[in-house]
C-alpha cells in the first residue's frame, strides 16, 4: 500500500510523452459511454488499462462494466469502501474479489490495469490488477481463482459501459483518460507506464502495440466527439449525459489543483462536478480546501457564485493556511489562519472586517483569486475587473496557503474553477500565460493556473 501511494502521479513528471485531456465524469448526471460490440472475440486474454482521478469518494465507482443479467456481469472498478472490485459472474458462478488497499487520494492520478490470462497454467496470474506499475494481490473478499475453461462477459456484443455500474445502476464521479482494451493480449504494466529515473513516480508513456478485433483506445481529444476511438478501429462510444463541456485538461501529465474530498468528513455538505462545485445542505458552517498548497509564487483561480442560501454574506472564498484542521472553518478564524472574501465585498482577515470599497457579488458573478505568495498580497477581480482601485485586499497573508471555501445557508454554494476543469462553461476561454487552465477572465500577467507544470516552475 506504502509503495502504491508514493509512486502515485501527483505530480508534472517529464516523459517526453504528454496527455493532452480526460473525460469529467459525474455520478449525479449519470454521465457514461457505452458500446455495443458487433462480434465476440476473446472473453479468456486482454488487457484493460486507464488513468483515473477520483473525485468523490465511497462510491461503486465502475471503469468497466459488461452486464447481461445479475447472473452474467462484468465489473472492474471501485466499490464503496474506495477497494478495487473485479467481479466477473458467468452462469451464476462467480470469481474474483474486493482487494484490500484503499485508493482515497483525490489529489493523485492513478494508473490501474486489469490483466486477463485465463488460460495461463499459474492460477494466480489469471486476473492480475496493477496500480501505479505495481501488482495489488491482497483481498478483503476473495470469490477465487478462475478455472482455465471460464469466460468473463468482456468482448462480447453485451452492452459495455465506462464509468457505469450496471448492476447497482449508478454512475461514477471521476476523471479518466489513456483508456485502453487490448483484445486476444495480457500485457505488463511496462507497455503503457514506466517509472522515473529520478522520483521513482509511475508515469505514462505511448502504448506502441496492437488492438486486436474488439481493442480500443479512448485518448478523449476530440470535444466534439469524445467516444471516438484512437486505435484505428473505429470504435466509436455512444455518450450518455455527456457534452464537449465534460473534457478537462486535469490529465497525469498536468495534474490540477480541485476540492480535497478527502480533507474533512464533508456531512451535509457536497463536492461535486469533478471536485469544483461545493454546496452546503444544512443551515451551519461548512468547508472545502484544495488539493493543493503553494509556499511561494503568483497563482490564480475563479470562483462563481451561485446561491446565497438567503444569506447575505455567504458563501465565502479565499485561502486559509495548510496547517489547518478545522472541518468548520468560519469567516476570519484566528486559530486556523482563514482569510475569507465575503460575497457583499467586505473581507474578514483573522477576525477583523475590513475596508468596504468593494462591489457587490450577487448570483452568476465570477471572482477573480490572485494570490501573490512572494510578496504576501492578495488581489480582488469582478468579472474581470479589478476592486479596490488595484490594491491588494489582504496583505500578509503567509508562505503556506492553500485556496478554500465555505458555506453557511442551506443550498449555499458555487463552482470553483483552478483551470482543469470547471462546471461553467467560459464564454470567451482564456490560459495563463504558459497555456494552460481555461477560464473565464485571462489571469493577470505573471499569475498562473494551480497545477504541476506551473508548480515545478513556479512553486
Amino acid at each position: 500500500m506504502e509503495t502504491l501511494q508514493r509512486t502515485a502521479n501527483r505530480g508534472s513528471i517529464s516523459t517526453g510523452y504528454e496527455i493532452e485531456n480526460s473525460l469529467k465524469l459525474e455520478a449525479d448526471n449519470t454521465e457514461y459511454l457505452s458500446r455495443n460490440p458487433s462480434t465476440d472475440t476473446n472473453r479468456q486474454t486482454f488487457t484493460f488499462s486507464t488513468w483515473v482521478k477520483r473525485a468523490e469518494l465511497g462510491q461503486n465507482a465502475r471503469l468497466i462494466d459488461v452486464y447481461s443479467n445479475g447472473a452474467n456481469f462484468t465489473t472492474f472498478g471501485f466499490d464503496t469502501s474506495d477497494r478495487i472490485v473485479l467481479y466477473s459472474i458467468n452462469g451464476g458462478v462467480d470469481y474474483g474479489g474486493h482487494y484490500t488497499t484503499r485508493f482515497r487520494d483525490t489529489s493523485a492520478w492513478y494508473h490501474i490495469i486489469w490483466k486477463s490470462d485465463i488460460t495461463n497454467a499459474t492460477a494466480a496470474n489469471r486476473f492480475q490488477i496493477y496500480v501505479n506499475g505495481v501488482e495489488v494481490t491482497g483481498k478483503d473478499i476473495d470469490y477465487g481463482t478462475p478455472p482455465t475453461n471460464f469466460f468473463t462477459l468482456m468482448n462480447t456484443t453485451l452492452s459495455t459501459k465506462i464509468g457505469y455500474n450496471t448492476d447497482g445502476s449508478n454512475g461514477s464521479s471521476q476523471y479518466m483518460a489513456e483508456t485502453h482494451l487490448i483484445d486476444g493480449q495480457a500485457l505488463e504494466p511496462t507497455e503503457f507506464g514506466e517509472f522515473d529515473d529520478d522520483s521513482g513516480i509511475w508515469k505514462p508513456k505511448a502504448y506502441e502495440g496492437s488492438y486486436g478485433t474488439n481493442g480500443f483506445y479512448l485518448d478523449f481529444e476530440n470535444s466534439g466527439s469524445l467516444g471516438a476511438d484512437s486505435s484505428g478501429n473505429g470504435h466509436t462510444w455512444t455518450l450518455n449525459n455527456i457534452t464537449s463541456a465534460d473534457q478537462a485538461t486535469d490529465t497525469p501529465t498536468n495534474n490540477f489543483c480541485t476540492l480535497n474530498q478527502a480533507a474533512f468528513t464533508l456531512t451535509d455538505a457536497t463536492i461535486s462536478q469533478g471536485a469544483t462545485s461545493f454546496f452546503n445542505t444544512v443551515s451551519s458552517t461548512r468547508t472545502a480546501v484544495a488539493t493543493m498548497a503553494v509556499t511561494k509564487g503568483k497563482w490564480y483561480f475563479e470562483y462563481k457564485f451561485i446561491s446565497s442560501g438567503g444569506s447575505t454574506y455567504w458563501p465565502a472564498i479565499g485561502f486559509t493556511n495548510a496547517e489547518s484542521t478545522s472541518s468548520n472553518l468560519s469567516a476570519g478564524s484566528d486559530s486556523d489562519s482563514s482569510v475569507l472574501l465575503l460575497p457583499n465585498g467586505t473581507p474578514y482577515e483573522n477576525g477583523t472586517i475590513g475596508s468596504s470599497n468593494y462591489s457587490f457579488f450577487g448570483a452568476n458573478d465570477i471572482a477573480g483569486i490572485a494570490l501573490d505568495v512572494d510578496n504576501g498580497n492578495m488581489y480582488l477581480y469582478k468579472n474581470g475587473t479589478i476592486q479596490n482601485s488595484g490594491n491588494p485586499i489582504f496583505t500578509s497573508i503567509g508562505d503556506f496557503i492553500m485556496p478554500l471555501g465555505t458555506t453557511y445557508a442551506n443550498g449555499c454554494g458555487g463552482y470553483f474553477n483552478f483551470g482543469g476543469f470547471t462546471s461553467y462553461t467560459p464564454a470567451s476561454p482564456a490560459t495563463d500565460d504558459n497555456g494552460y487552465g481555461t477560464f473565464e477572465y485571462a489571469p493577470p500577467s505573471g499569475y498562473y493556473a494551480l497545477c504541476t507544470k506551473n508548480l515545478a516552475e513556479f512553486g
